[in-house]
């Protein structure tokens, strides 16, 4: 492939975009680097491999591109346009050219970031009724996703412990320094507690196909409100995180309203999401898979001390969101309904 600080000086750009943009705007994350038109959004993936995934070849970064158009038109088709090339003809770079393929993007739709939820949530403009609609749409998703018998071997006890106990392993070395040791082995024992007592659950819930390839990543910054409600950014690079109960997707989503100080918005996703769904044993499991987002957040946010790319005064305030995703799961542990 080009050279990464190379291909991101060339896609900055506005000649070689086809739109012709005026200016370039761009942004990244840990696994991607973003480009704004002003109309669209090209989104590349990174070559980079974390052991969850691996975008290391570019036939991996064209599949996990295709993976992901095709995964997340299920929830947003209109604002999933395609994979677009990147070509290199005698030094020229340019879009669905001739020549060399370098590259490959998801292209997107431009969506005004104003309309996301979490920044209308911080607004307080987010309604009882807002949060209703989108407990239909996710109700509906839901019992149209795949599933099959792959796809509920995902939510078998001793699977989903595996997941559970590897975040307990990623965090040992945070016990004392983010996570009070205390907090730490009763989230782990009321963990283990729950497979022991309701291992039946898991399995119910199995029999009644309450097991889907969801989103993934169900979270309110991934929500977009307007005359068409977009649910973006599912995951696409592994679908052990995808394949799960459709009680975990709704968990995510539950847990980040408490996270964010509007837990009084809570009941009209869930009692909204139980009515459309017919899903009578949700509230039975809920609080276990609130505990397990809430718990991969404090995690993730944790990693981020260790980042040597970000400042002092941003690990800080990881490490503040860190100890609050932390207290949440202790406080669901607690909660379990054993």
């Amino acid at each position: 492939m080009m050279d990464l600080s190379e291909l991101k000086r060339l896609l900055l750009k506005p000649e070689i975009y086809p739109d012709h943009p005026q200016e370039i705007r761009w942004t990244e994350t840990h696994i991607s680097l973003l480009f704004f038109t002003g109309q669209y959004v090209y989104k590349f993936k990174k070559p980079v491999d974390f052991g969850f995934l691996d975008f290391t070849t570019l036939e991996k970064r064209k599949f996990f591109c295709e993976e992901e158009v095709r995964l997340n038109r299920r929830l947003s088709p209109g604002l999933y346009l395609g994979v677009v090339k990147v070509t290199e003809d005698q030094g020229k770079v340019s879009f669905n050219g001739s020549g060399e393929v370098v590259e490959y993007a998801v292209k997107m739709r431009e969506i005004p970031l104003d309309s996301l939820m979490d920044r209308l949530l911080q607004r307080g403009e987010v309604t009882s009724e807002m949060i209703q609609k989108v407990a239909e749409k996710l109700a509906s998703f839901h019992s149209l996703a795949e599933t099959n018998d792959y796809i509920k071997s995902f939510a078998k006890p001793k699977r989903v412990r595996e997941d559970t106990e590897e975040n307990f392993q990623q965090t040992i070395k945070y016990i004392d320094r983010v996570i009070p040791r205390r907090i730490f082995e009763t989230i782990r024992e009321q963990t283990n507690r729950f497979y022991e007592h309701r291992e039946e659950l898991f399995e119910k819930r199995i029999t009644e196909e309450r097991i889907r390839d969801c989103h993934g990543d169900l979270r309110l910054e991934h929500i977009f409100w307007g005359k068409e409600i977009f649910i973006f950014d599912c995951i696409e690079f592994n679908e052990r995180f995808r394949y799960t109960d459709v009680a975990a997707d709704i968990a995510f989503l539950s847990m980040d309203l408490d996270y964010h100080g509007r837990g009084d918005l809570d009941p009209f996703l869930i009692h909204t999401y139980m009515e459309r769904s017919g899903d009578r044993d949700l509230l039975e499991i809920l609080d276990f898979y609130k505990c397990y987002r809430a718990y991969v957040r404090g995690k993730v946010e944790s990693f981020r001390l260790d980042d040597r790319g970000i400042s002092e005064e941003e690990k800080e305030e990881a490490f503040q969101r860190a100890k609050r995703y932390f207290t949440l799961a202790y406080e669901y542990s607690q909660k379990f309904k054993l």
